[in-house]
């Protein structure tokens, strides 16, 4: 069930930036990082019937193996054998890695390990795409951008002309603002501390924004001073617990839909008043934008063929291979929000 595929082209993501720092999980080196990224199947093993060498793929952290109950379900997309596995720095087949280097391993990462111009990945973490789609552009779909895409248009829903709030505008947040954009939403509020975000996230739709330390009450209060009485949808992409409790707090009553797209620290405790729940308020969770990787990123890859979802305005850098470091440097000064990173530079 695995497949080697020469990858051409690749980003960087915070993800590879935060697991090379190894703060605060298990470390596990030397290991090939890496898992957003675009290209073309080599080869495939035994009992691979989807693809065939030639085929473009765009490789996923989280996988769809089509047979648990996860994947047969149309609620879920956490399948229960490719689900993202940090710890796993190997092959589910034999446990171990198709990576060495004088006779000693390389461990994988999230299972596609995609700075490396080959990687074999288990069929069921690979999208099949389109072969015109520009593999330096869709290659970002394979994590952030369909993350907070999807966390708007398949879990928050706003109906056309609502409001929505986005807290953190970061890659994820920009990439739920431009799904409330496609949504039709007419009011599109960023909330962030950092303003220097605020004109970038223009270009995505956002027209306010909210810098939380610029006002001496709680950011959900200046949202309902701002909308009535609340907004219709927010959608929170920074892992902060306190953005957390605001994104839901500011929600209308009646109708109101706050998502929480970004991961909390571990000790994180959700607190707020059950009334909220009661005044018809609802908070909903999701995990890769709830798209199931095979099933549905060839249909967002042709959101963009179809110019509806718009890309290259994520992209703001790009470097070869060999100068990879650069990508890193630019995300860590806060420079970039994706690099794309070619194979054959």
């Amino acid at each position: 069930m695995e497949v080697r595929v020469k990858i051409i082209v690749t980003a960087l993501c915070h993800t590879d930036v935060y697991f090379w720092e190894a703060k605060g999980q298990t470390p596990v080196f030397p290991r090939i990082f890496g898992h957003e990224a675009a290209g073309i199947v080599e080869s495939v093993g035994e009992g691979v019937t989807e693809l065939k060498p030639g085929d473009h793929v765009l490789p996923v952290f989280t996988g769809e193996c089509k047979e648990c109950r996860h994947c047969k379900s149309e609620e879920s997309n956490m399948c229960d054998l490719l689900r993202i596995n940090t710890d796993r720095g190997v092959m589910l087949h034999d446990g171990k890695s198709r990576f060495s280097i004088n006779g000693k391993p390389i461990y994988h990462f999230v299972g596609t390990s995609t700075f490396s111009e080959y990687s074999v990945i288990h069929v069921g973490c690979l999208a099949k795409i389109n072969p015109a789609a520009p593999m330096d552009k869709v290659c970002i779909l394979s994590c952030g951008v369909s993350t907070g895409l999807g966390a708007t248009l398949n879990v928050a829903k706003p109906p056309r002309g609502s409001t929505v709030a986005i807290f953190g505008l970061g890659a994820v947040g920009l990439s739920a603002a431009e799904g409330a954009r496609i949504a039709g939403a007419s009011r599109i509020i960023g909330v962030d501390l950092n303003p220097k975000r605020f004109d970038e996230a223009k270009k995505f739709g956002v027209t306010e924004f909210v810098n939380p330390k610029d006002h001496h009450k709680p950011v959900q209060e200046v949202l309902a001073e701002m909308t009535d009485g609340g907004v219709d949808r927010s959608v929170e992409c920074t892992g902060s617990i306190n953005a957390m409790i605001s994104a839901f707090e500011c929600v209308h009553d009646g109708w109101g839909v706050a998502v929480l797209v970004g991961v909390p620290n571990k000790d994180d405790a959700f607190k707020t008043h059950p009334m909220n729940f009661l005044n018809e308020k609802t908070l909903k969770g999701t995990f890769f934008g709830n798209y199931k990787p095979r099933t549905d990123l060839p249909n967002v890859v042709e959101m963009y063929m179809r110019k509806e979802l718009e890309l290259e305005k994520f992209i703001t850098h790009e470097v070869g291979l060999s100068d990879i470091n650069k990508a890193f440097d630019y995300m860590l000064k806060g420079e970039s929000l994706r690099c794309i990173i070619r194979m054959d530079g």
